[in-house]
């Protein structure tokens, strides 16, 4: 539910923003932490500081109840199409260096969609992580006009290398730039807004920063800023072996630095009511951080809360009303179609493959706000991750107040949420948000009906689903700066240059 506004000239204004909304385009930006914990923002947990992110929601919504995948790339690929990855098999795992995968071409992404809509401009700044071995799953080839930063995850903060390989690009080209990889993915972003804001026509930029995800690393100045989070008796030696939390910190608050540089190039460009800001993270925190997703339970990997709910918010000057929470359960396949809308679109008609996500923007606009609430709440919600293969897998659904959890072989059958085969617990959600009270062995009803969902849910992953993490990894040898593979050269789409 959302705090209550009184009625009267504030609601007025903004029935009469929505109608000139109706009129013109918004500016879109989207700011993406990676593996950032549910307590590791300032607006959850002093301990850190995120001025910046809490700044979106002072001046926005804070969203309580955002889901996302349990790990990086199927969330990113979830948000570009609006649609569960199970669908087209990028939900079972990551995109690791050697796979030879990527997001299908044949999904519309949400860079294609606003580029229909008029989106001239359309950049990307960060990490990819959603194909890197061939040029058709490039950015450039899948609706952005420019691309900076890395395709893969997990790249070193100061070499920009992964597997010892600089990963480090700006459009099709590898680039020798130098520097803090959350400095270079900010500055950028921040340039390229000054840049493109100065045209009639609206841009988008989504900004997927690799922020805090490991290798823990920042500046020294950085660390030392955190010094008081160093564990008594371990101080801190350097960038790359200062103790975890203290460093992990430092790295959230370089990148809510960088997402100052990009809030203020919003504001200097004079468009700040005309842009769209959203942040989210892509999972929830890693478990080797000490309290991370607290108080909730679980962390990254896995498919209780702390893995899959995060720290998200939204402001739009103007139309979404400052300082307002909604705790209606939304997530990243919302996005596509919201934003789309927002733009002055409609999603399910703009692709031929059907949408999960649902068009959230009256909730974010203050209309109809119980209506689609009561529809969000009536859907069931999906988590799923294979990465170790079919032996360890871990799904859950949320629906009318409960959740259950399995863990274990692939699910195929109801009759395995009772031979012991796999760990099975059911929550009472609604009553119970920090997954306390396991009701597996009292309730049947529940758990045979939400286990049919699961199967029903674990069956739309094709047989051509990205393999297992560690399939492929022996004897693995990246090409030179990652470039693409020589067989399918670089399709030289128009871009931004």
């Amino acid at each position: 539910m959302i705090k209550s506004i009184p009625i009267g000239t504030f609601a007025f204004f903004l029935y009469l923003n929505a109608i000139v909304s109706a009129q013109s385009q918004p500016n879109i930006v989207v700011l993406l932490a990676d593996d950032l914990g549910w307590s590791a923002v300032g607006y959850h947990n002093r301990e850190f500081e995120t001025p910046h992110i809490d700044s979106i929601v002072r001046d926005g919504m804070e969203l309580d109840q955002f889901y996302v995948a349990p790990m990086c790339s199927p969330t990113r690929a979830g948000f570009m199409t609006g649609r569960y990855p199970i669908r087209f098999g990028l939900a079972r795992a990551v995109i690791p260096p050697q796979r030879d995968f990527g997001l299908p071409t044949d999904e519309t992404t949400i860079a294609e969609a606003l580029g229909e809509l008029g989106y001239e401009h359309r950049g990307v700044f960060g990490k990819w992580h959603l194909g890197h071995r061939r040029a058709k799953w490039h950015p450039l080839n899948q609706g952005f006009t420019h691309f900076h930063g890395h395709y893969n995850g997990a790249i070193d903060y100061f070499d920009l290398t992964r597997e010892g390989e600089r990963d480090w690009h700006t459009n099709f080209d590898a680039s020798d730039e130098q520097g803090y990889s959350t400095d270079l993915i900010a500055a950028a972003a921040a340039g390229w807004i000054k840049q493109v804001a100065s045209e009639e026509a609206p841009y988008f930029c989504y900004v997927p920063f690799n922020a805090p995800h490991s290798p823990f690393q920042a500046p020294d100045s950085a660390v030392e800023r955190f010094e008081r989070m160093s564990p008594q008796g371990q101080a801190r030696r350097d960038r790359k072996s200062s103790p975890v939390r203290q460093t992990y910190a430092a790295m959230i608050w370089k990148m809510d630095q960088g997402i100052g540089k990009i809030l203020q190039a919003i504001e200097q460009s004079g468009e700040s009511d005309q842009t769209i800001v959203l942040f989210f993270s892509d999972n929830g925190g890693v478990g080797k951080i000490r309290d991370n997703n607290a108080p909730l339970r679980g962390s990254k990997l896995t498919v209780f809360e702390g893995g899959t709910r995060v720290p998200a918010c939204v402001r739009w000057p103007g139309h979404i009303a400052p300082g307002t929470k909604s705790d209606a359960r939304m997530g990243y396949v919302d996005l596509m179609p919201t934003l789309v809308a927002l733009a002055g679109g409609k999603a399910n008609s703009m692709t031929d493959k059907p949408l999960d996500g649902i068009d959230i923007a009256p909730l974010l606009l203050g209309e109809a706000a119980q209506p689609l609430t009561a529809r969000l709440e009536s859907r069931p919600w999906f988590s799923y991750h294979g990465q170790q293969g079919e032996q360890s897998e871990h799904l859950a659904v949320i629906h009318d107040g409960w959740k259950l959890k399995v863990n274990g072989p692939r699910l195929r059958s109801p009759s395995q949420l009772r031979s012991g085969t796999n760990q099975v617990q059911l929550f009472h959600l609604s009553q119970d948000p920090l997954e306390a009270d396991d009701l597996a062995s009292t309730d049947n009803e529940q758990l045979e009906r939400l286990g049919r969902l699961l199967i029903d849910h674990r069956a739309l992953q094709p047989d051509d689903a990205v393999p297992p993490y560690s399939v492929g990894s022996k004897g693995f040898q990246p090409p030179p700066k990652w470039t693409l593979d020589p067989e399918h050269p670089n399709a030289k789409v128009g871009t931004d240059g």
